[in-house]
């Protein structure tokens, strides 16, 4: 457990902390996700005791709120109307677009679930009939096919950069296999087959899925494992991780971040926007438009519980739409043209 997770753990009303106990422990979520929720309730809570009290939301006396003492019988007493007062509070004085919106209802949905529907502590969940806050429809960002090779081809390119191979193996397994960087980072020498034919990761939830290597990935690893096990006996030989700092310790979420950001910017994409994650847009948006991958398919591969989340994936390209709008019957039909 974490020193910040254990804070915000203390800081919480003794309902709230036994909700934490049960996400953690019965429900497998790791201690960073029940910290996102922990501070989403932190805030929803400040927020009633302050709307009740006649508290600024807006000023410093909302962040003393001291809540460790709410109990059930407070919780039970909030309504629904309450919820749409701090949803409403969220957007207009904290600036949260529908996404952090989104997210801090789930936070109290979930809340009110376990004391409603697990632990029968309360019998009215107030957050049920709540919709979720609509999102802004947006299409994926990602490189084209011409711009991931663009980005290999400058990893392998670069004559400075001691850990060259082992970047090129990263990102080639970002842009082929679509795995998100936290799973790239547990990867451990032994998730990874003999015959380097799969790969084991842990996904969100701790759940476990194969991932199976394409040649790509399989000659990037190969090419990378003669280093990585160079040195035997030494600090490197002592972890289990299959990608490792300069300092010999497993590599961080924070280093894979900024080395795909360098590179981004070396390829002249740097102006993009783009990020590590998405790479792993990129990998499912290729899969799926020019490999033609099955979207079921897809939806297994990149680790997701509910198939619409994958469905963003199967946006029609500009390419398509251009090609679409030049078959139209009429496309060359014109105003100078002959009756």
């Amino acid at each position: 457990m974490s020193n910040q997770y254990a804070v915000e753990l203390r800081e919480m009303p003794f309902p709230v902390q036994d909700f934490a106990a049960y996400k953690t422990g019965i429900q497998n979520c790791s201690p960073k996700t029940v910290s996102e929720y922990l501070l989403d309730l932190r805030t929803f809570l400040r927020f009633i005791v302050a709307n009740r009290e006649g508290i600024d939301p807006d000023s410093d006396e909302f962040s003393a709120i001291d809540i460790r003492a709410l109990d059930l019988a407070f919780l039970g007493s909030i309504r629904t109307t309450e919820i749409y007062a701090f949803l409403q509070y969220t957007g207009t004085v904290r600036k949260n677009l529908w996404a952090a919106k989104a997210r801090k209802l789930v936070s109290i949905r979930m809340l009110y679930r376990y004391l409603v529907n697990k632990t029968h502590q309360l019998e009215n969940n107030p957050a049920i009939d709540i919709e979720t806050p609509k999102a802004r429809r947006t299409l994926p960002k990602f490189l084209t096919l011409q711009e991931s090779l663009t980005l290999l081809e400058t990893i392998r390119e670069d004559k400075d950069s001691k850990n060259v191979v082992r970047d090129y193996a990263i990102v080639t397994l970002f842009l082929n296999c679509g795995m998100r960087v936290s799973e790239l980072v547990g990867i451990n020498i032994s998730d990874v087959a003999r015959d380097l034919s799969t790969l084991r990761v842990m996904g969100k939830g701790a759940k476990e899925r194969m991932i199976y290597l394409n040649e790509a990935c399989q000659t990037a690893i190969k090419d990378y494992l003669p280093i990585r096990m160079a040195e035997e006996g030494g600090p490197a030989a002592k972890q289990k991780a299959l990608f490792l700092s300069t300092r010999d310790q497993r590599i961080s979420v924070k280093t894979v971040q900024w080395m795909v950001y360098k590179y981004l910017e070396m390829a002249g994409l740097g102006d993009r926007k783009l990020s590590v994650h998405k790479l792993r847009h990129t990998a499912a948006t290729l899969m799926y438009q020019q490999g033609g991958v099955d979207v079921r398919v897809l939806k297994d591969i990149l680790g997701h519980e509910q198939l619409n989340t994958t469905q963003i994936y199967t946006h029609v390209s500009s390419s398509d739409m251009e090609e679409a709008m030049a078959h139209n019957p009429l496309a060359k039909v014109n105003r100078k043209d002959k009756k």
